[in-house]
């Protein structure tokens, strides 16, 4: 896309995954149309200073999630919706019947996951960030955003398989973490191996 305008490409490139990002964080479309809004109105006026602009898919990331803190620490108290309850102003998206139906279950089952594994397994699933983007972006080392991703996932399948959940105790040991970006993920007869494509 050759775009004019710098800013609006950088707009049209990032919006939906920052949207989507903030979209997990508030659970409120309007809130999270606003700290979207406020994440490329930092970009307006302070992304002259970032020099590597390779780096502003982190920047706008980090940047949005650091809003999301403050804001957060600003409120006495934090409300939180039902995401059930709060499904309208979940944006609607056309997908297949079967597929949208996967879709919302995923979101609703996302909203029950320990809110401490919450953003960095959005961030690394929807948004295909690196481990070293979404340390750079929490604000956390890379081994912390490897856990929170293995364990929320852990959370995840017991959400979604509720069957599976009652079944034997899971050792944590046995937990592998998600290849990283331009991995495969390989295994022998009992332990995984992360294979280099």
């Amino acid at each position: 896309m050759n775009s004019a305008d710098p800013f609006e490409e950088i707009v049209s490139q990032h919006y939906e995954p920052l949207f989507r990002l903030a979209m997990s964080l508030t659970r409120s479309e309007s809130d999270a149309s606003d700290l979207t809004q406020q994440t490329f109105y930092a970009w307006a006026t302070k992304g002259h200073q970032l020099r590597d602009h390779s780096k502003v898919k982190a920047w706008l990331f980090t940047t949005l999630h650091r809003a999301f803190l403050s804001g957060r620490r600003k409120q006495s108290r934090v409300i939180y919706d039902d995401l059930e309850e709060a499904a309208e102003q979940i944006p609607d998206v056309s997908l297949e019947p079967g597929r949208q139906t996967d879709c919302l279950q995923a979101v609703v089952a996302m909203s029950k996951v320990d809110k401490v594994y919450q953003a960095a397994v959005i961030l690394f699933y929807l948004d295909d960030c690196s481990y070293k983007e979404i340390a750079s972006i929490l604000q956390i080392p890379v081994g912390t955003v490897k856990s929170r991703i293995a364990r929320g996932i852990m959370e995840l399948r017991a959400i979604i398989e509720p069957s599976n959940s009652h079944g034997p105790a899971v050792n944590e040991d046995s937990i592998s973490t998600p290849p990283a970006r331009g991995e495969t993920f390989a295994t022998t007869e009992s332990t995984p191996i992360h294979a280099h494509r």
